[in-house]
Formats: structure tokens, sequence, C-alpha cells
């Protein structure tokens, strides 16, 4: 269309704008020619070349080539020859508007001149930043409108329902946007769409279903990560023209099986389904979509064998089945499809060796086979394949050498955890993009001053740790410019490599188990000084004063088990970053900074195993996120601060073995999320009062306040509210420990009978130690009800009256210690049923009467009854009178246990087994220790695999035979 006079007509705008009213403004729009609309458009907007950035999906490539469309449109010239600009020939009308990748910034309002263009048919605002704008309900208003796309552009809020209104409409592209909301499905009367892409978008409220009256006539969908919940029937997946499908990214999407679709998606190009739920096993019939260049199936939980099927989709370029439970020998016809640049499937269960010769993957770049069971030695063809950029094999159990690579487009290597021996081989000095390098937990051979290292100078991390030898030169020096982690750990290395002392990039840093000895030199200090947030230097030989280091922006400080000496420094206060602290077995003395429990970042302080002195800092703040705080093993005195109910995060607090006083703290009852407390051997003392919180220490699994001056009787009512020790969770099964990520916890406890450091915490792990007090009376019936209890020891006090039958009740029970009181009666019967009894020690009282035979009480020796002098009956010598008549406990205590069962828990004694993984879990989890005295080890070791046989046998008989 040609203006007269540009200036003129924007200036009728202008007028236009200023004097009309908002009710005659939308009637007035059609009014304004095309080509005035669209320089007012562009003037509303700024242009920003960060608008348009760069984006790359698996599926698109987007702005690579970006640029200003709309700074090109001069005045007084026909708007029909502008960049981006459509017209009709005949009517010289807009009818296509293309502004994708277009630097465009700024919000599109209801009001804007873009709405005046009614012919249009093609819109195209992909790939710009319109600064979170509802879309606005305008844009039902182009009747004629075709092709509608706004994806990538900052777009917030609900999508308009008057999009559905778009009865022309073929191809609907809104995603990629921020947080936009469907509410009802807006391609309900899209009769003509063949096209529908929603990524990102918020279909929680959608039900699946719904998608089901697309037209079978539909080649795209795209719904990755929309929140779509439920399940939607799986023929869906059989749509007869479909050419891209992608569901992937809905976790809660039941898809059921993957269908049959006799013959039908023979089309289909592109399925992703990843993350979606199915069941069942991938069918044979996957390789009927001839037609497929990319198939992901990641984490969908599929199983059985991956079909060989897979073979005949000969068009394939990436191929995911990756996080699943495939299992069987790995199918060595895959590694002939000629056309894969993306093979991808770690973390499966799959077995055997690669293939010795393949025909295709000449075109590979990502080959990703890491943890699973393959076994053999790295064929040749593995280091000839020409545009190999990612090769992960770690996790597997693969044998011999790594051999020259020929090509040197590898940017990603990752052959750690297997079996390899050797050295390095020369040609990865070639590898000039590597950028990662990890040949962790081998049986190679490293030298790290060799020059070929020195040239990988685009390597951000390196991890040679675990390996059986790495030698260093620190006479041959050079840089690694961007190198930002280094793992060096277990390497048998004697000092610091000289390396760091140019590592201005270094983000983490791991020299820990190893046999680096002295003092830490300065110059370690200024190693990532502005970078540095992980420090591991524990393990080592380390002696001297606390290293001088730069603790601005460290988040991570593990220097234990050393021998380090003097106080801890005051420039650890300059570590406002910081959250984990382990300083814990060394030789420091002073006391604990204040600025330590002043933090509201710290999560762990480890302090224990030192000699430190003074009071525990008595002002906790606040809203602080102290998860682990470990002081044992120090000269700690004063009372217990009362500012630690402030850690509200608080899971573990171990203060054992210092000289703290005070009575029990109470105060730390309504810590929900505390599971253990160890206060042993320090000098509280006094009678432990009933809770002064409804629900105490509801998540409690460690309670050790053994080894103090507690006295009266037990505490009842705790007992009685512990849930953590009540409730049995039969379907924690899995091998878990307390503690997450790099940190394990571990604890020193009395665990049948033996002083042991536990490395790792099991979760199912339960204990109660009120040994070595004065506490008196009874033991409260109640306590039979904490059934989920592995170890009970209330020995050396002056406990009295009889072992309460209720104590049957504690099924999962493993050792009970009531050695050293004054408890009178028999041996109650129904601790011979308790099925996981290990140890009892019921020495030093006055029991009388038989001992209980059969099951687990034939397994004890004399010592367990040791100074009972009214005992009779196996193991010990003295036989028991025949003729005499048995003395069951008076009739009221009797009536007064019942009593109490039935209005308390009312727990019924049981027989529980757990699942063969876990009894081989807890075998290894309690074989995790460090053992006080040597000569112990065989014997348990040994009563250990005793007991995992007699479980396994007793366990399959429970389950008539079956695994």
């Amino acid at each position: 269309m040609g203006c007269l006079s540009w200036k003129y007509q924007v200036l009728c705008l202008l007028s236009f704008l200023l004097h009309s009213t908002p009710s005659s403004f939308s009637s007035s729009l059609s009014s304004i020619s095309p080509c005035s609309a669209l320089l007012h458009f562009n003037r509303t907007l700024s242009l920003d070349r960060d608008a348009s950035p760069s984006y790359y999906s698996y599926r698109i490539q987007m702005c690579d080539n970006s640029y200003p469309k709309t700074a090109y449109w001069k005045e007084d010239t026909d708007c029909c020859t502008w960049d981006g600009v459509v017209c009709d020939r005949t009517t010289r009308h807009v009818i296509g508007l293309d502004l994708s990748c277009s630097w465009l910034n700024g919000p599109i309002h209801s009001n804007s001149t873009l709405f005046s263009l009614p012919h249009l048919r093609t819109l195209n605002l992909a790939g710009n930043d319109f600064n979170y704008s509802l879309i606005s309900s305008k844009f039902g208003n182009f009747k004629a409108l075709t092709h509608l796309n706004l994806s990538n552009s900052m777009f917030f809020g609900k999508i308009p329902y008057e999009i559905s209104h778009l009865s022309s409409l073929v191809s609907l592209d809104l995603s990629y946007n921020y947080g936009l909301l469907i509410e009802t499905p807006v391609w309900k009367n899209l009769t003509q769409l063949r096209e529908l892409l929603l990524d990102w978008s918020n279909m929680s409220s959608i039900r699946p279903n719904s998608l089901m009256n697309l037209s079978s006539s539909f080649t795209t969908l795209s719904l990755h990560d929309c929140n779509l919940q439920g399940k939607l029937q799986n023929n869906f997946l059989c749509l007869p023209n479909i050419q891209t499908l992608d569901l992937g990214g809905n976790w809660n999407l039941d898809l059921g099986s993957l269908p049959k679709c006799n013959g039908s998606s023979i089309f289909l190009k592109f399925l992703d389904l990843f993350e979606t739920r199915f069941s069942g096993e991938l069918l044979d019939s996957i390789g009927n979509m001839k037609s497929l260049k990319h198939l992901d199936l990641y984490n969908c939980n599929l199983t059985g064998s991956i079909p060989t099927s897979l073979s005949n989709l000969t068009k394939l370029t990436t191929l995911d089945l990756s996080y699943n439970s495939f299992r069987g020998l790995l199918p060595l016809s895959l590694f002939n499809l000629p056309n894969l640049s993306g093979l991808y499937l770690h973390n499966n269960q799959l077995a055997g060796p690669l293939p010795n010769h393949v025909s295709g993957l000449l075109n590979i770049k990502n080959l990703y086979l890491s943890s699973n069971f393959l076994n053999g030695t790295l064929p040749s063809w593995m280091f000839n394949l020409p545009s190999l950029e990612s090769l992960i094999l770690d996790g597997n159990q693969f044998i011999g050498e790594i051999g020259e690579f020929k090509s040197n487009s590898l940017g990603y290597l990752d052959l750690g955890y297997n079996k390899l021996q050797g050295s390095i081989p020369r040609s990865i000095s070639r590898f000039v993009n590597l950028t990662y390098l990890s040949l962790s937990s081998n049986n190679l051979i490293i030298m790290l001053e060799l020059e070929m290292i020195s040239k990988l100078k685009n390597l951000e991390l390196l991890d040679f740790s675990n390996n059986s030898l790495v030698s260093i030169n620190n006479n041959v020096t050079y840089t690694l410019p961007k190198l930002s982690s280094l793992n060096l750990s277990s390497c048998n290395i004697s000092e610091f490599p000289i390396l760091l002392r140019i590592a201005t990039t270094l983000q983490i840093l791991d020299l820990s188990k190893n046999r680096i000895y002295g003092q830490v030199p300065r110059w370690l200090g200024n190693v990532g000084r502005d970078s540095l947030y992980f420090l591991d230097l524990r393990d080592n030989l380390l002696q001297g004063p606390f290293p001088t280091l730069s603790f601005l922006g460290l988040e991570s400080l593990f220097v234990s088990n050393n021998k380090l000496t003097g106080e801890i420094p005051s420039l650890i206060c300059n570590a406002s970053s910081l959250k984990v602290l382990d300083l814990s077995h060394n030789n420091l003395s002073g006391m604990i900074p204040k600025c330590l429990v002043h933090s509201n970042v710290l999560l762990m302080l480890d302090l224990r195993m030192n000699s430190l002195h003074g009071t525990i800092p008595a002002s906790f703040s606040k809203g602080n996120n102290f998860r682990y705080i470990y002081l044992n093993g120090n000269q700690l005195e004063g009372p217990l601060p009362q500012s630690l109910a402030n850690c509200g995060n608080l899971e573990f607090l171990d203060i054992g073995s210092n000289k703290i006083n005070g009575t029990f703290p109470y105060w730390l009852e309504g810590l929900i999320n505390l599971r253990v407390l160890v206060i042993r051997s320090n000098n509280f003392q006094g009678h432990i009062g009933n809770p002064k919180t409804k629900f105490p220490f509801p998540n409690l699994h460690i309670l050790d306040i053994s080894n103090n001056e507690f006295s009266g009787p037990l505490p009842r009512k705790y007992f009685k509210y512990l849930k953590a020790m009540i409730n049995v969770d039969e379907g924690e099964v899995a091998l878990k420990y307390m503690g997450d990520g790099y940190y394990q916890d571990s604890l020193n406890v009395t665990m049948k009978g033996l002083y042991i450091e536990l490395v790792r915490i099991q979760t199912i792990f339960t204990t109660i130690d009120f040994s070595n007090n004065s506490f008196s009376g009874e033991m409260p019936k109640i306590i039979g009800g904490l059934k989920s209890l592995k170890g009970l020891n209330f020995s050396h006090n002056n406990l009295t009256g009889y072992i309460p039958s209720s104590f049957g009740n504690l099924s999962n029970l493993e050792w009970l210690d009531l050695s050293f009181n004054k408890l009178m009666g028999e041996i109650p019967r129904q601790l011979a049923d308790l099925p996981w009894l290990e140890v009892l020690n019921l020495s030093h009282n006055q029991l009388t009467g038989h001992i209980p035979s059969g099951k687990q009480f034939n397994t004890f020796a004399n010592d367990s009854y040791t100074e009972n002098l009214g005992l009779c009956g196996f193991p010990l010598s003295r036989k028991c009178n025949s003729h005499a008549a048995k003395k069951p406990p008076p009739l009221a205590l009797q009536q007064k246990d019942n009593l109490e069962t039935e209005n308390g828990f009312g727990w019924q004694a049981v027989s529980m087994g757990y699942g063969y993984g876990v009894i081989f879990g807890m075998l290894m989890g309690y074989l995790m220790f460090k053992i006080g005295k040597p000569k112990w080890i065989v014997r348990m070791v040994k009563l250990e695999q005793h007991i995992m046989l007699r479980r396994l046998k007793k366990n399959a008989q429970r389950h008539g035979g079956k695994k």
C-alpha cells in the first residue's frame, strides 16, 4: 500500500490516540492504514540484542542468526517491501508478519496497533522478549490466521480462550514461554489444526484424554514439560499422520504400556516420551516405525530386554533408552545403525561385551554406556570413530588398556569406575577441545608431569582419583587456564601438586586420602582465591597450625583426620558462604569461635575429637540452617546453650565425651527434625521430668544419654511419644543412609556390647542407651511399643522389679543389655520369640527361674546370665528342679502390665522379616565401622554371617520358599 506522507499519517495517528475514547479506540483501529499500524507497533518497542539469544533444544535451533528486522523499516516507503512483512499481491493487505528473532523488547498491550491488521494469515513473533506480557484476547480477532507462533518470547499468564476462535488455524506454537496457564482446551474448536506446540505450559488442570479429540490428520503435537497428570489412552500414540510427538517431561502422565500400532505411525519421525510413566516392556513393534529419527524413552521405568527390532530403524539419529530397567545382553545390532549421532543406554542393567566389529556409528557424536554391567576390553573401533565428541563408559567392568584415539574431536571422556590398566594414551594430548577428563577408580599409572596434560588448555574437570599410582614431578610446571575441578583423592601422592600455584579458576579441589605431609604451603591460600568453593584435605598427614586460606566464597571445607595444632583462626569468620566445616580428628585447641554459631548459612559443623575447651557459644541465631552439629570428644564445659532450640532444621546433635553439665535438655524436644541426640559421657544430672511439648522428639532415631549422673525413674512419658521408634516402615527396604550429598553422617555408639564408630548410619537404625546412670524404679512396660528399636541398653543403673513381658513386642530388637541392675523374677518367655535378637546381657541382676529355650536363646552363652544365682537351665551348668513349680509374677503386676498395654499401644507380638536386600544391607551397614578392640573383628564377622544365613532361611520359609 502506498502512503502520501508518512509524517502526516503518524501525526494523525497520534492525534487520534490523544482524542479518542477507550470505547471508540477498538472500533477505529480498522481505519488505520496497515503501514501506520506497523510503524506505531514498532515504535512501542525497543531493540536489544539480548532479547533474542541463541537458543537450542533437541528439536530446533532458535535465533542462531538473529538481527533487528524492524531497524530497516523506512518511512516514506511501501511497507510491503519491509523485512518480515508479506502483502497480498492483489489487495496489498498485510497477510504475513515474521518478526522472529528480531531483538524486540517491551510489552504488547491490548491496545497495540498490531491488532489493526485484520487480514493477517501468518504471525510469527517467536524469539523476542515481550517482558512477561499477557497474551491478549485480541489475538482471537485474527479470523484469517492460519499460523500463530509466539514461542520463546517471554509471554506470561493465562492463555486466553479466544485463541479457540481462530477456526482457520493450522499451526499454533506457544511453547517455551514462562508460566503460561491453560485452564480449558483451547484446541477444542480448532478443527483445521495440524500442529500444536505448548511446551512448558501449565496444563495440570487439563484432562489428558481431552487430547483424544484432535484430528487424525495431526502431524505435530509437542507438550513437553506441561505438568500433564492422569492417564492417557495409549492408542493416542498411533495417530496415522503424526510426524512429531513430544509428551516428555510429564512425569505424572500415565501411558500404560507402549501399544502395537499395526502399521500406523509410519510417518512418525520424532517421538519423545521421556520421564513419562509406562509399565511393561518395549515391544518389538517399535521396529515398524521406520521413519523415526529421534526416539527418547529416558527414565520411563521400562523393563525386559531391548528389542533387536530397533536395528530396523535405520534413519535414527538419536536413541535414548537410559535410566530404565533394561537387562540382558547389550544388543550388538544397535551399533550398526548408520545415521546415529547420539546413543544413550546408560543407567540400565545391560551386560556382556561390546561388539568386536561395527558397520555403523560413523556419525556418532555422543556414546553413553555408563552404569551397566558391561565387561571385556575396549574394542579398537571405539578409538577410530571420526566424529566422536563424548564417550561415557564409567561404572562398568571393562578391563585391559585404553587404546590410542585416531580422531581429535573428543570434548568429554569418562572411563571411571572400571578395571582398566596401563597408562593414559598419548593421543589425548591432541584433544584441544577436551573439557572433561575422568579416569577415576581404575588401576592406571598416571604421570601428572607429562607434556600431554599441559596441552589441554580447555580442560575444566580433571579426575584421576582412586588409581594405583599418580606420579607428580613438581620440577615441571604448566598451567591449565580453565581448570575448575581437580580430584586427586586416593592417589597415593605425598605433596601438593605445584600446578595449583597458578590455578586461578579452580572451584573444586579434592586431595583427600593421600599421604601429603608437613605444613600446608602458604601459596595454597591463593588457589582459586575468587572462585574456590570446595576444598577437601581430609585423611592426610598435615601438621602444624591451621592453614592460611582465602575463605571468601568457600562453601565446603574438609580438613579432618590430620594432625593440625593450634587454634581455629579468626579468619574463618570471613567465610560468609561456608555451609560445611569439618575439622574433626585433629589436635586443635582453644575455644570455638563465636562466629560459627552466629552463622545463618552453616549446615554442618564437625569439630569432634580435638582438644577444644571453654563453653559452647550460647548464641545460636534464630532462623539458622544447622542440620548437623558434632562437638564430641573435646574438653568443653559449662551448660548446653538453650539457644540450640533455634536450630529448627537440626537433625544430628552429638556433644558426647565432654564436661558439659546441667539437667536434661528438654528444650530440644520441639525440634521436629532431630534424628540423633547424643549427650553421653558428660556431667548431666538430676531427674528427667515430663515433656514440655505435646509430641516430644517425634523423629528421634538415636537417643544416647549414657555415662552421666541422671537419677530418678525412667521417663515413661517420653517413651510414649518417640514416634520414629514406634512405627516400623516395612516399605523402607532400600539401602539408605542418613545424611546427603558429599557428606555421610557417622556416629560412635555402643552396639552389641562394643563401642563402635558407624561410618554410615542406616535410616532404619534406632537405639536407646541410658546405661551408666543412677536410674531407679521399674522399667515402663510402654517401652514394648517401640517396635522399631534395634538396640536397648539400660545397664549399670539401679533398676528394680521385673523385666516387662511387653519387651517381647520389640520385634526388631537386635541387642538388649539390662546388666548390672537389681532386676528380679523370671526372664519373660516372650523374649525367646524375638526373631533378630543377637546379643543379650542380663548379667549381674537377681533373676530367678528357668532360662527360656529355643530359637535365639539357644545361641546365647553363659556370660549373658552371669551373677544371677537363681537362674537355671541351658546354657548354665545349674539344672532346674523339674518338680519345682514356676513362680509367676504377682497377679496384680500381670494385670497392670496387660492394662498398660491395652491403654497405651495395644501392640501384639509379631514376627517380622525383612526382604533379602535389607538383610544384606543391614549386614554390610553394620560392618562399616571401626572397632576399638581388634580381637573382636573375626568374631563379629562370623556372627554376622551366621545371623544372615539364619535370616535368609527364615524368610524363605515365611515366603513359601520363594525369593
